[in-house]
């Protein structure tokens, strides 16, 4: 019920007050990826501390930490020895998975964060994690250029799908038996039919295609260090929307470059998306009718990476996993950014045509 209201067209998204949004703080280094289990009562997070923390919404306060483990201590230690760069929730909230840069994906029992088992077989960091809806089927994304397919609830290893030319930097998916992947440098978005062994190639970016999410089974938001914010329609082999500069130009006069887009939310099922850079900013959008255009909604201020982005599933808040550096690499350090996590309330207002009926 909540989302339609949300998604009637009487209703609009308006900026919250900065005094109403929270910081979560327990990790050390940078913030690269979080879920929200499906009820919103907790907050997942990890980062390139390898550590993953669970936190309550409503008190903010962290109910559990596994702690990284220093690198040789593989053998010893339960849990991440390299940075975190990708997690997953089941959508029945039984199951966290989580990838790491050692190539390794690690299941866990999202209530109590006791440690189930570890799939190996990526030969490099694994980089995107997605649960098919309604099951427990994982897919995963690797800068190996290849997604696998596993059976966590059996433990097990299912296939390998090959197509990207370059590293994979995100994958996502919902209910049908198929996720969306971004290949980086070979400036392709897939779609993956797992079923029918086949895949689609769409092209639009100028440079990496750092993030992917899917806004409903149809249609998919992307972002990338070219700057821009992109739209898909899975029928179209182009975007159907493209905002460059999305998060504004930086550099020296003669010399600028866009800012980098790091990371993409979709409120699923609705026109509401939002993006984020290092530019101090999240930025939300409209898609408009038919997913054609992006108007921009309101700006969030956030200082440093905002490395992932995660909407609730009722849509009441968003949060922001947020670091000193990139999710993908060192290039840049803000020092004066908090590595944490955004709790940024979704505030919606009738519009003035409803009022007046």
């Amino acid at each position: 019920l909540y989302l339609m209201f949300l998604c009637s067209p009487c209703v609009q998204l308006v900026a919250p007050d900065p005094a109403e949004i929270r910081l979560l703080r327990g990790h050390k280094l940078s913030v690269t990826c979080l879920v929200i289990t499906p009820d919103e009562k907790y907050i997942f997070s990890a980062s390139k501390d390898c550590s993953i923390i669970k936190w309550e919404v409503e008190s903010g306060k962290k109910v559990q930490k596994i702690a990284g483990g220093r690198k040789g201590t593989e053998d010893r230690h339960v849990g991440h020895t390299a940075h975190i760069l990708c997690m997953a929730i089941s959508s029945d909230g039984k199951y966290l998975a989580t990838g790491d840069l050692n190539k390794l994906i690690m299941i866990w029992e999202a209530a109590t964060c006791k440690f189930l088992y570890k799939f190996t077989g990526h030969r490099d960091a694994v980089s995107g994690l997605a649960f098919r809806k309604g099951t427990h089927d994982l897919y995963s994304a690797s800068h190996d250029r290849s997604v696998k397919v596993w059976n966590v609830a059996e433990n097990a290893y299912v296939e390998t799908l090959f197509g990207h030319q370059d590293v994979i930097t995100g994958l996502d998916c919902l209910g049908r038996e198929r996720c969306v992947t971004a290949g980086g440098r070979d400036r392709t978005v897939r779609v993956w039919k797992i079923s029918e062994e086949s895949q689609l190639v769409f092209h639009g970016h100028e440079g990496s295609i750092d993030c992917i999410q899917l806004i409903n089974e149809e249609h998919m938001v992307s972002g990338g260090d070219d700057g821009s914010v992109c739209i898909w329609s899975v029928n179209k082999k182009r975007p159907v929307s493209r905002v460059k500069q999305a998060h504004g130009l930086q550099g020296r006069a003669g010399l600028e470059q866009p800012f980098w887009v790091s990371s993409v939310a979709a409120l699923h099922n609705s026109d509401t998306v939002a993006s984020g850079s290092h530019n101090s900013a999240v930025q939300l959008w409209k898609c408009g009718q038919g997913f054609r255009g992006l108007e921009p909604l309101f700006s969030v201020p956030v200082t440093g990476f905002v490395n992932s982005l995660k909407f609730s599933n009722s849509g009441k808040f968003l949060v922001a996993g947020v670091g000193q550096e990139h999710r993908l690499g060192r290039w840049w350090r803000t020092k004066e950014a908090k590595n944490g996590l955004y709790i940024i309330p979704l505030i919606r207002q009738n519009t003035e045509q409803e009022l007046e009926q």
